[in-house]
């Protein structure tokens, strides 16, 4: 009755509990009832009913929710927000954060507390005393708070700005002179603005970063994220490192790692506001927006503008326009899904309409008897 996979979880669970044969029998049965009672029957709406039990809890979530990061006091995207930008495969998300794993060897709290120093961006702005427009000079002066960054700074600039100014270092200033000689103060002030904010140290993206313990592992938790460029530090444990940015993982680590992203955020979320959601239901739905090996939005532009079904297009948002694209391309409806076919009255594909019977009556059978007497004879 049960697969293979929950009968070994069974003998696993029974050997570390030093279960007897009564007790082990009882948690089999006990299992066994779970099982049944979580299975579902050939032809069953499923895809209905998850779009229910996910959309359902989801309007009670709070409109506008978010907490606060530990003591760096940022704003951390919760509740119905949060799904929106999960649902929706949004690459430009509130609030992107990594929760980076140490190796081994550097998991300490000292360790842990160097890599969230070495990780966060500093930008000019941040190193500088002051940056200012020398109008006279048609220049760019910067003063930093140490001295001791000033050739770092400089080389770092001057790589950035090779082909536009030249870049020189006068009694500990840092002056910027564009190449041009006749420019406006409003290009000036672009090419400051530019400046302010080129990265020197820290990884771009990471703007904070705090730590924390969980167990036995020391964990930095970063606002902002770059994802890529942190697996590359030798602290950092690639195995376990992850960033709530759907398609950041999916462009480093690939479409299997996205997908369970989606479901971790989005079973995260519903569990942070006390709503208990089947997690079969996400996984449903992660494997709807990643089937294709490629992450697609539940939205007109996704999933849903991608069905076959002309009239099932056209009854989600923009009717006449899928309409007008399905009869210039002389598209054709075959009525195989639930919308379609509910739309015109027509039985469904689901439960006992998913199969078609062919009824043998008693005098179909006569007929049957007499041919096969006629071939006899």
């Amino acid at each position: 009755m049960l697969p293979k996979k929950i009968m070994d979880e069974i003998e696993k669970v029974s050997k570390e509990l030093n279960l007897d044969e009564n007790k082990k029998q009882k948690l089999i049965e006990e299992v066994t009832k779970a099982y049944l009672n979580m299975r579902f029957e050939p032809g069953e709406a499923i895809g209905i009913l998850t779009a229910q039990s996910i959309s359902e809890p989801a309007t009670q979530l709070t409109m506008r929710t978010y907490h606060l990061a530990g003591a760096a006091g940022i704003k951390v995207t919760l509740g119905l927000p949060r799904l929106v930008e999960i649902f929706d495969a949004k690459k430009s998300i509130e609030t992107p954060m990594m929760t980076i794993y140490l190796k081994k060897e550097y998991n300490t709290k000292e360790e842990a507390e160097k890599l969230a120093f070495k990780i966060v961006e500093k930008r000019v702005f941040d190193l500088a005393k002051y940056i200012s427009i020398d109008i006279g000079e048609n220049s760019i002066v910067i003063e930093l708070d140490d001295n001791r960054k000033l050739e770092k700074v400089e080389k770092i600039i001057k790589e950035h700005m090779a082909k536009r100014a030249d870049v020189k270092v006068k009694e500990s200033l840092i002056v910027v002179k564009p190449k041009e000689e006749e420019i406006e103060f409003s290009e000036l002030q672009k090419i400051k603005d530019e400046i302010s904010n080129i990265v020197v140290e820290g990884i771009e993206g990471v703007t904070a970063a705090i730590i924390r313990n969980e167990g036995e592992n020391w964990i930095v938790q970063t606002i902002g994220s770059n994802l890529k460029e942190v697996l590359k530090l030798e602290e950092v444990n690639e195995n376990k490192t992850i960033s709530n940015n759907i398609y950041e993982v999916y462009e480093v680590f690939g479409i299997e790692a996205a997908r369970n992203v989606i479901i971790r955020e989005a079973y995260k979320t519903m569990q942070e506001q006390g709503l208990d959601v089947d997690i079969r239901y996400l996984l449903l739905l992660a494997d709807v927006m990643t089937w294709s090996g490629e992450i697609s939005s539940i939205g007109r532009y996704g999933v849903a503008g991608a069905k076959a079904s002309v009239l099932s297009r056209a009854a989600f948002e923009e009717t006449i326009k899928h309409l007008i694209r399905a009869s210039i391309r002389n598209e054709v409806d075959e009525f195989k899904g639930l919308f379609e076919n509910v739309m015109v009255g027509q039985p469904a594909p689901v439960g006992t309409g998913m199969f078609e019977l062919i009824v043998r009556g008693e005098e179909d059978e006569h007929r049957r008897n007499d041919k096969e007497s006629d071939k006899g004879e």
